[in-house]
């Protein structure tokens, strides 16, 4: 795939005087990413008066540039036919429902079978973009409502809307145990010190703030619904499970299976199966990239937790009535 470019011929605002050249440029083209530019003016096709610049040159205000934006297809990800579940599409964005199962990214062990594989042949011209238009992720085991942008003006619209914190992202956690209330839960989180591809609480670690409510009450467990305030790696997992209250059936942070005391069969057999994180992302709330128009995308939970909440309903009933359970 050929590179695709576009020219544009602009002038620097007075107002930009003493500003570095990197920085007049990204206010005057805020459509493209600070690093996209500077890739631009290393290259040399960023030039006033015919001539390349650098980044750190200071504006002296009424330079006139050229900048020739060059969109370089990303070849190194293959292009895979698999399903996708479209909930919205449109000229700049693409959104998805994510199945549990299926990892976001390529990387080491995954370099196919993946969404950005799946992306790239649903639509070529993904391979301009940034990362084929991800600008968040989701968990392999974690399903729910993903957003993808199909040009790099609304890549770098959305990016910068994600750090804003103006993008609302609400989940649904069933958890073990049976909190009193919702909450906020303020804490930073980094790196494991010893288990490296794990997150946990530390002091050090980076902002993050997860808000929770009570969805839905069982015996021993509680559908939660969360927000993220900020998006680290792992959050709602680690917070959850930093208060006592883990994921059910997650594999990293859930701890020993807690056997549920009287419980059924059916329900002892679902909850021992249930092998991955129940977590899903139901509602993804913004304003669109290009019109600014607020928009709201929700997807319902997948068939594996839809059947384990119909059964804790049905023990949390019959426990209630003091009959047998399913």
């Amino acid at each position: 795939m050929a590179p695709e470019f576009q020219t544009h011929v602009l002038e620097l605002p007075l107002s930009a005087a003493g500003m570095r050249l990197d920085q007049a440029l990204a206010a005057a083209l805020p459509q493209y990413s600070r690093a996209r530019l500077q890739r631009w003016i290393r290259s040399g096709a960023v030039r006033a008066m015919g001539q390349p610049v650098r980044a750190r040159d200071r504006v002296q205000g009424g330079e006139q540039l050229t900048v020739d934006a060059e969109f370089a297809a990303d070849n190194s990800v293959a292009a895979e036919r698999l399903p996708l579940e479209i909930l919205h599409q449109d000229a700049a964005l693409l959104v998805l429902n994510k199945p549990p199962g299926l990892v976001v990214h390529p990387g080491a062990g995954n370099r196919s079978h993946t969404l950005q594989n799946a992306l790239l042949a649903h639509d070529p011209e993904l391979a301009r973009v940034p990362r084929a238009g991800l600008v968040h992720r989701l968990d392999k085991d974690t399903s729910g409502v993903l957003v993808v942008a199909r040009t790099p003006e609304a890549h770098t619209r959305l990016v910068a809307a994600l750090a804003a914190r103006s993008v609302g992202r609400e989940y649904l956690a069933l958890c073990v145990g049976t909190p009193t209330g919702g909450g906020r839960i303020d804490e930073p989180i980094g790196r494991h010190r010893t288990a490296r591809t794990h997150m946990t609480v530390r002091a050090d670690g980076r902002e993050a703030v997860t808000h929770f409510r009570i969805e839905e009450r069982f015996r021993a467990h509680t559908l939660l619904r969360v927000q993220l305030e900020t998006g680290r790696t792992h959050q709602i997992r680690v917070h959850l499970a930093h208060i006592g209250f883990p994921v059910v059936g997650d594999p990293v942070y859930g701890g020993r299976m807690r056997q549920l005391a009287a419980a059924g069969a059916e329900l002892a057999q679902a909850l021992q199966a249930f092998r991955r994180q129940a977590l899903h992302a139901q509602r993804l709330q913004l304003k669109h990239p290009m019109n600014g128009r607020a928009q709201s995308f929700e997807a319902p939970p997948p068939a594996d937790l839809q059947q384990l909440l119909r059964l804790l309903r049905l023990d949390a009933r019959a426990a209630a009535h003091g009959g047998s359970r399913a």
